[in-house]
């Protein structure tokens, strides 16, 4: 897939780190190592998100834009991190999530930057499926998204 090839744009929280894809968000988040899934509580819901391990709150909040609540999932890893997918609603370049929840945990502006031009990337890989897109730079407008070459003729 693409985004193995290309590499991820993360954006470090203080419990761990987030990226996003297209079509999913994934978080990370470090637990205390020997955490079992049964100490882990994890609520996902369309738009928002709460994650307890050991009774301690760890991640609450309202997410940046909705999510398909029977798409998420969560797994404990090592013993000592938690992995959570989310699928977005929205799946276009355009909607490339500038934080995680609503007022916390924003990319910086180099980071948004840099997760847009990856999301832009990623759809032309997709509309361009023989093509290599993966060391490919970008420069120019690709903010929402990038031009929209959809009208144009093959």
């Amino acid at each position: 897939p693409f985004e193995e090839r290309s590499g991820v744009v993360p954006c470090g929280t203080p419990w761990g780190r987030w990226y996003q894809t297209l079509e999913e968000v994934f978080i990370e988040v470090r637990v205390p190592p020997g955490t079992r899934a049964k100490d882990v509580r994890c609520s996902l819901r369309s738009r928002h998100i709460s994650l307890a391990v050991c009774g301690q709150e760890l991640l609450q909040g309202k997410l940046f834009d909705s999510t398909v609540t029977d798409e998420g999932t969560w797994t404990l890893e090592d013993r000592q991190l938690i992995r959570i997918v989310l699928m977005k609603t929205n799946r276009d370049a355009g909607n490339c999530w500038t934080s995680l929840l609503e007022n916390e945990y924003a990319a910086d502006p180099w980071v948004q930057d840099q997760m847009q031009r990856k999301l832009t990337l990623e759809r032309f890989q997709r509309e361009n499926p023989g093509f290599d897109f993966s060391g490919a730079e970008i420069s120019g407008n690709y903010s929402k998204g990038g031009p929209d070459f959809s009208s144009l003729e093959k």
